[in-house]
């Protein structure tokens, strides 16, 4: 498996975020690219210290976020993401651009070296705090073969966070997890209904009865509560990683490494 080859390991792996401080042209926008991918790189470079499996690299704070993503966020996310690259050459590394700019992930993806992204809105339309988001997998794994990016996972979210899934109500999160595997996912994402809000761990065994591709956790995983999602391929952990469990605050290192102690417990 891609996954295997990815993380060398099919249970468990610890993702990490790098949230980066507001882009270019956003609203809450204070600081110079050169800064910002500073940052990150010493974020970086703190998890890589702690022991962690991957990163992804977010926009986070270029709230609010807009369906409609200009070219100086995907000239800045694939700067940010090479010196990424540059800081951790072996660790796997993933991106999101937040709104669900999926064709733009997977063209930094690929600038950059990077090895998979994050995709919102890959199969069922929903409502987003963004606005209406339609269903993409057609599309974005066109575009993927057009750049020869294969090589790129695609691990997307199912009845995502943030969002109203009254229109597909009669679709559980297994059936929206079967079509994503349908459609060619490299894996599928269950997440709370918000950023740091725990996933219901019976949808985990839910959706990890119903497909044969990676299952990731994607929000609200704690050193409290990671038992109950240990035998899910991937924790992507943000919020529990900073200051005070802020998901806006810096990396707390202690709390990583005591997070990573713990999760190597529960792996023997």
């Amino acid at each position: 498996m891609k996954f295997l080859q990815l993380f060398g390991r099919l249970k468990s792996a610890v993702v990490g975020m790098v949230h980066l401080k507001a882009l270019p042209g956003t609203p809450r926008s204070r600081l110079p690219v050169t800064q910002i991918l500073e940052e990150a790189c010493q974020e970086a470079k703190l998890y890589r210290k702690a022991g962690i499996d991957g990163l992804i690299v977010e926009n986070m704070n270029d709230i609010p976020y807009s369906l409609h993503v200009g070219p100086e966020i995907t000239a800045a996310m694939a700067a940010v993401c090479a010196a990424v690259r540059q800081t951790c050459p072996r660790l796997p590394l993933g991106v999101q651009v937040l709104a669900c700019a999926n064709q733009q992930a997977l063209a930094v993806a690929l600038a950059a070296g990077l090895d998979f992204i994050r995709a919102e809105g890959f199969v069922f339309s929903h409502v987003a705090d963004e606005g209406m988001v339609n269903a993409c997998a057609g599309d974005l794994l066109r575009y993927r073969k057009s750049l020869g990016a294969e090589h790129i996972q695609i691990f997307a979210d199912v009845k995502k966070k943030h969002s109203s899934h009254a229109l597909t109500a009669d679709v559980t999160v297994s059936e929206t997890a079967k079509a994503a595997e349908f459609f060619l996912a490299d894996g599928v994402i269950v997440t709370g209904v918000a950023t740091g809000q725990e996933a219901d761990p019976r949808q985990l065994r839910e959706v990890q009865n119903s497909v044969r591709i990676p299952v990731l956790i994607g929000s609200g995983v704690t050193l409290e509560n990671v038992d109950k999602y240990i035998d899910a391929s991937a924790l992507i952990v943000g919020s529990y990683f900073k200051k005070d469990g802020d998901w806006r605050g810096n990396v707390d290192y202690d709390k990583v490494m005591l997070f990573m102690e713990k999760i190597n417990e529960l792996r023997t």
